[in-house]
């Protein structure tokens, strides 16, 4: 007999967020969107892109600026950004897709008032066109529709501020905000895939990776300096998208796409 009581099971979702040395290799990227084609289940696809854009800047003699690590986006630092993301390596990763039997529609944050942010504020550091997204505002109605079509959304880092300006954003961070926008309808898993095994005891060697961590872990691992760098604000927001409705989050190489060999952030309980 059917309890009423039980609670209503969610659908699964995945959001992949790939990163830039796999994007910009022809060859690693063609194998990752076959591994990516094959995932069962809804699916959503956000790229970065930052190595190219880079090359293409030193190309057309526009100067790149840097602030301890991110990119200050001024004017044609942010028409540079949309050709390449939003243009050549968005297109590009669809027609792949295509080709994999994958019906895939690219898209940029402004598409559909899909993804709406705020202009980053020029203090303490001014960075430009650079937008913060909320997950509150994420158009969930739209993606739904194209999910429950059986259509795979490509989103590529650039989002708007529903006053006419784009606005380029950490391609993390539209994983970050679209996996718990979408985790009141969905059961949703987000997954980072780069070019290392995973979060590693020592970064010097690949066998060092850790298999599992909760927040508590993650905490006392910064304590012993086992995790540094860059790896800790991406666990630091991958924890956040945990405390915020996401079921879990894996960090892992862009090959174990599908094994899911990784290290998998999960909550306290283990859920």
């Amino acid at each position: 007999m059917h309890n009423l009581d039980s609670p209503i099971q969610k659908e699964a979702i995945s959001i992949v967020k790939i990163g830039g040395d796999v994007v910009d290799n022809p060859v690693s990227l063609e194998s990752f969107l076959s591994d990516f084609q094959k995932l069962e289940g809804k699916k959503i696809l956000v790229h970065g892109g930052g190595v190219m854009a880079s090359k293409m800047a030193i190309d057309l003699g526009i100067k790149t600026t840097m602030i301890q690590g991110r990119r200050v986006t001024d004017a044609e630092t942010l028409k540079l950004v949309t050709m390449v993301y939003a243009g050549w390596i968005n297109k590009r990763i669809v027609a792949l897709l295509q080709k994999n039997g994958c019906n895939a529609i690219g898209l940029s944050g402004a598409d559909a008032n899909i993804i709406p942010a705020n202009k980053r504020s020029p203090y303490p550091i001014d960075y430009g066109y650079v937008g913060d997204p909320l997950p509150g505002k994420v158009n969930t109605g739209f993606l739904s529709n194209l999910l429950n079509n059986d259509i795979v959304p490509v989103f590529c880092a650039i989002t708007h501020d529903e006053n006419g300006s784009l606005l380029n954003t950490n391609a993390d961070t539209i994983a970050y905000t679209v996996s718990v926008a979408l985790s009141s309808l969905f059961k949703t898993t987000l997954l980072y895939c780069f070019e290392k095994e995973g979060v590693l005891r020592d970064v010097n060697n690949p066998n060092s990776l850790i298999l599992s961590m909760t927040k508590s872990e993650y905490k006392e691992y910064l304590d012993q300096n086992i995790i540094a760098g860059g790896m800790i604000p991406k666990l630091h927001n991958s924890f956040n998208a945990i405390d915020e409705g996401v079921s879990e989050v894996l960090i892992m190489h862009a090959d174990n796409l599908l094994n899911q060999k990784g290290t998998r952030l999960i909550s306290e309980n283990g859920e």
